[in-house]
């Protein structure tokens, strides 16, 4: 097994010079699994509405093992006991909390890998690794699933207030030009502690808290959930579909091994045995864009017309409003389309799609963000805090919208 070099370092545009802290996370860094994450978008097709949004899951992986250092390093400068064993895990779950995603972030696991969480995904490939590195991820897993007896430890790595989130919101803000997702990742590391082995939050660090939930709330509205990038991520899924399809019907479409190899599989049920997992370490973004501009000259009009929607950015109209759209206007907009491109009703679908997004910043019924008093009482943020505000990011909010070609209307 390789050492990682003293000099061994990687240099971010957040955080500046990143060491790699041991020869465990050098070599899962190294491996194929984990290098297959500088080919998968970590915003998706989010880069169609901010041209600088090209950043991967490599780099994002790489700023959460970054500031989960910094975190335990914080935290035991306060005191609490993390051995060296907790440390090390602690960074490799964080590490491959995210190499089970597929291309394009969401859109396989929503159509030619339905059934299969990205979480389990990445969950198999730690077995996997477990078992090529002779056990020494296990305690990883334990923590990485939350079966590990201090919770503190799996609450860094996935939680309402974890390295993930941490990072992203951070990166996601810098790469798309939002400034209203930035946020003051050296304070929010500085405000944490432990308390009966669950993580907290200081008193004097709610604020900090305060504009972290705001932040994650607008990049959702603004980023993640933006008309376009959800237009734009939705028809990806049915060029899939509609390839997966035409596939099952016996059509032979150019596309990469590991692509024909989901196109042609039936849909797992919640986990990829173990063929399919290889397979999937092969699959990235790459494997889509050559397909989708190969598909762009296919027989099939609906395969070759979402494809040019894509390549060539022509995305349907997307209207959003709170309550449900007419079924009257749904089936105008149906029939338009069907009777301008001459398709049958089955075919629509693809043109004329609705859906509903949701946003909440904070879920109360999961684990919360526990503040400690001066006093060593814990309470809620939303109880601790003086902004009425924070009630409400506790709230779904939930929106309906309705795609259509653009250029019909």
């Amino acid at each position: 097994m390789k050492t990682a070099n003293k000099l061994t370092i990687i240099n971010d545009p957040i955080y500046g010079f990143i060491t790699i802290p041991n020869g465990l996370i050098f070599n899962l860094i190294e491996h194929k699994y984990f290098q297959r994450l500088r080919r998968i978008s970590q915003m998706g097709l989010s880069y169609l509405v901010y041209p600088g949004a090209h950043h991967t899951r490599f780099h994002h992986a790489i700023g959460c093992v970054h500031i989960m250092q910094k975190a335990l390093e914080k935290l035991e400068q306060k005191g609490v006991r993390v051995s060296s064993e907790e440390k090390e895990a602690t960074m490799a779950a964080i590490l491959l909390h995210d190499i089970g995603h597929g291309p394009f972030s969401h859109a396989m696991e929503n159509s030619i890998a339905e059934g299969v969480h990205h979480e389990q995904i990445s969950l198999q490939f730690m077995e996997q690794l477990n078992d090529e590195f002779n056990g020494n991820l296990t305690l990883a897993l334990k923590i990485f699933k939350g079966t590990y007896h201090r919770p503190f430890l799996h609450q860094l790595v996935s939680g309402q207030l974890d390295m993930d989130r941490t990072d992203y919101l951070k990166r996601d803000s810098f790469y798309t030009g939002m400034a209203e997702g930035n946020i003051n990742t050296d304070r929010i590391l500085a405000m944490l502690n432990v308390k009966d082995d669950e993580l907290m939050v200081e008193e004097k660090g709610i604020y900090t808290i305060e504009k972290f939930l705001v932040a994650r709330r607008l990049m959702y509205w603004q980023v993640y959930l933006h008309k376009t990038s959800l237009v734009a991520e939705q028809v990806l899924v049915k060029v899939l579909k509609r390839a997966k399809y035409l596939t099952e019907s016996g059509q032979v479409l150019p596309a990469s091994k590991a692509l024909s190899y989901f196109l042609k599989k039936k849909n797992a049920e919640g986990v990829f045995d173990q063929e399919a997992l290889e397979v999937f370490s092969n699959l990235d973004d790459y494997d889509i864009i050559s397909a989708m501009k190969s598909w762009c000259d296919a027989d099939d009009f609906v395969l070759s017309t979402l494809c040019k929607i894509i390549i060539d950015r022509k995305l349907p109209r997307i209207k959003i409003k709170k309550k449900p759209f007419k079924k009257e206007f749904i089936q105008e907009e149906r029939e338009r389309v069907k009777v301008h491109y001459d398709i049958t009703d089955e075919e629509v679908d693809y043109f004329v799609f609705t859906g509903t997004l949701t946003n909440q910043a904070y879920t109360l019924k999961k684990e919360a963000i526990n503040i400690l008093t001066k006093k060593g009482k814990v309470i809620d943020v939303i109880s601790a805090s003086d902004q009425l505000s924070l009630k409400a990011l506790s709230k779904v909010i939930t929106k309906n919208y309705i795609c259509y070609p653009k250029h019909l209307n």
